[in-house]
């Protein structure tokens, strides 16, 4: 699950790491408002408004303005709340932004200068251990510094039976070539930093930029966050953060039926039980010369209700051209599935586009008898590869 910016930081400080002082705002007069409630606290004259949506390269997009007065917080607030921000990690349409977080400015004058760092802790699956992957190149994006400079990347290992040892953090603000006070701040903010990523059952916690001010504390200047969905019911609290509105709303709708669905930018929905298999089926569908649409694992223990709503789900998507069925009847039996296809076409009604049904395993033979006898225009294949080039044939 995706946290926005200002959530993840709350969960940040809860576990001692320093971020700067912010206020949500849903409106301009908010925003206003905000930027004077932080002034009287912390006695910036500067501040950040910054857009909050599930995406990062905000700035990029025009997302984020740092405003030199209360005027400008309005003036840029109200540019930017209901834009559709458009960034590396949107697609083309972007995202409507409906709030913004007003933050202090944190680019302060100093007898240091102000340095930008990236770090993120993250799980090393080929390792099969967490680690930390940081750099003195902060501020940009850390794809473009490890390919033009790869040296310029760093990373510790976090063995899980001890956990991120203080020479570890000592090291990591070694190698980001601190000293003094922020030395020892790294050292705390490092060791938080990793704290807040366990204790919250987190997949990912990346801060770009990592800010050393100019008075040598440490601050994480932004926050995107994603926690682990199989733990959730571990975190209420967490779990309450969740926004809707930055979720498909169809894939939203399919996790409500306990439906696995991804949408994808192809011409073929894709209804599979078990993720390899969907994997496989996805391939499959490549190959012969079309496209996946989705996503969808009805799961093992699927009934023809839940059949019927995955049919609702992928004839939602208007680019779809035809629909693959492929179950295996390990646990799922494939006459539940066979009734939930004549369901489907019979409550949801006439259905334009073809539909190619492979069905293999338990009670097979009686779900092809189900539909042969329900009088469907549906094409049977008994190998994946025919199913897969009916497919092909179908959308010529």
């Amino acid at each position: 699950m995706n946290l926005h910016e200002y959530q993840g930081k709350l969960i940040l400080r809860k576990y001692g790491v320093s971020t700067p002082e912010g206020i949500l705002a849903f409106t301009p007069k908010e925003a206003t408002k905000a930027a004077q409630d932080l002034g009287k606290n912390t006695g910036t004259t500067r501040w950040a408004v910054k857009a909050q949506i599930h995406a990062g390269g905000r700035g990029k997009g025009g997302g984020v303005k740092i405003a030199k007065s209360l005027d400008e917080v309005g003036q840029y607030a109200e540019q930017i709340i209901g834009m559709m921000l458009v960034t590396p990690q949107t697609s083309t349409q972007g995202k409507l932004v409906r709030k913004v977080l007003i933050e202090e400015n944190i680019y302060y004058a100093g007898p240091e200068p102000t340095l930008e760092f990236y770090m993120s802790v993250l799980l090393n699956r080929q390792e099969g251990r967490n680690m930390i992957m940081y750099s003195p190149r902060g501020g940009m994006d850390i794809e473009a510094v490890a390919e033009e400079t790869p040296e310029a990347i760093f990373t510790e290992m976090i063995d899980p039976k001890v956990g991120l040892t203080g020479f570890q953090a000592r090291r990591i603000a070694f190698n980001l070539g601190l000293s003094g006070n922020s030395f020892k701040n790294m050292v705390k903010f490092v060791g938080a930093l990793y704290q807040a990523y366990i204790g919250a059952d987190a997949s990912l916690f990346e801060i770009n930029p990592v800010i050393k001010a100019a008075d040598g504390r440490i601050f994480a200047a932004d926050a995107k966050v994603a926690i682990d969905g199989n733990a959730l019911y571990r975190h209420p609290d967490i779990e309450d953060m969740r926004d809707f509105e930055e979720e498909d709303p169809t894939e939203v709708e399919a996790g409500m039926h306990k439906l696995n669905y991804v949408k994808l930018d192809g011409n073929v929905g894709c209804m599979v039980n078990g993720a390899g298999l969907a994997m496989a089926t996805m391939d499959m569908i490549k190959m012969s010369g079309g496209s996946p649409a989705n996503f969808l694992d009805v799961g093992g223990t699927a009934d023809a209700r839940r059949v019927e709503q995955a049919f609702r789900i992928i004839m939602k998507d208007p680019n779809v051209k035809a629909i693959l069925v492929n179950i295996f009847g390990g646990i799922v039996r494939c006459d539940r599935v066979a009734q939930g296809i004549v369901d489907a076409y019979n409550n949801i009604g006439t259905i334009h586009i073809p539909i190619i049904v492979r069905l293999q395993g338990t009670n097979a033979e009686e779900g092809k008898a189900l539909i042969d006898r329900s009088g469907l225009k549906v094409h049977s294949a008994i190998r994946l590869e025919d199913a897969a080039k009916l497919v092909d044939q179908v959308l010529k």
